[in-house]
């Protein structure tokens, strides 16, 4: 079961690959700075997380002026989510839960998808700048997406 909404986000420190190389993504670095937008997804490379990481992309400025930083966030490697990146021109930071600790801590790792094993489901959270969830969602199918209206609705409340 995932996270409610009014609980408060499991911290995590994951790696992502960009052009100066790894470094460490901390959630706790945003609080009191900035609120978190969390968007699980299963697999790089795969048509519906393409799609789903593109609009974000194409819509990144509308989260900044919420005062919102968002992750896509995946069981692949930094690299692999890298390679993705510059071939999609996917502008989010991208992190790696490759020991599916966190997608685990947030409640949306599925047991298997696919033959593929252990996967993140599809989900999106809020997390306020004090560290408390304010939105959650995980949809129906991996092959939906989340809603992104309320998304957005729930940072502007913030």
């Amino acid at each position: 079961m995932s996270l409610s909404i009014g609980s408060q986000a499991p911290d995590f420190t994951l790696k992502s690959k960009n052009a100066s190389g790894l470094v460490d993504v901390r959630l706790s670095a945003n609080y009191g700075k900035k609120n978190t937008v969390l968007l699980f997804f299963p697999l790089a490379f795969t048509g519906v997380c393409t799609q789903e990481m593109c609009e974000i992309s194409a819509g990144f400025g509308a989260y900044q002026g919420l005062n919102a930083e968002v992750y896509g966030i995946s069981v692949d490697s930094p690299f692999a989510q890298e390679a993705w990146a510059q071939k999609e021109k996917i502008t989010l930071p991208l992190l790696s839960d490759l020991n599916k600790q966190t997608a685990e801590a947030y409640g949306v790792l599925l047991p298997d998808l696919l033959g593929l094993g252990r996967v993140s489901a599809r989900a999106a959270f809020v997390v306020d700048q004090g560290g408390v969830v304010r939105y959650a969602e995980v949809t129906p199918t991996v092959k939906d997406l989340p809603n992104f209206a309320a998304v957005k609705a729930a940072l502007a409340k913030l």
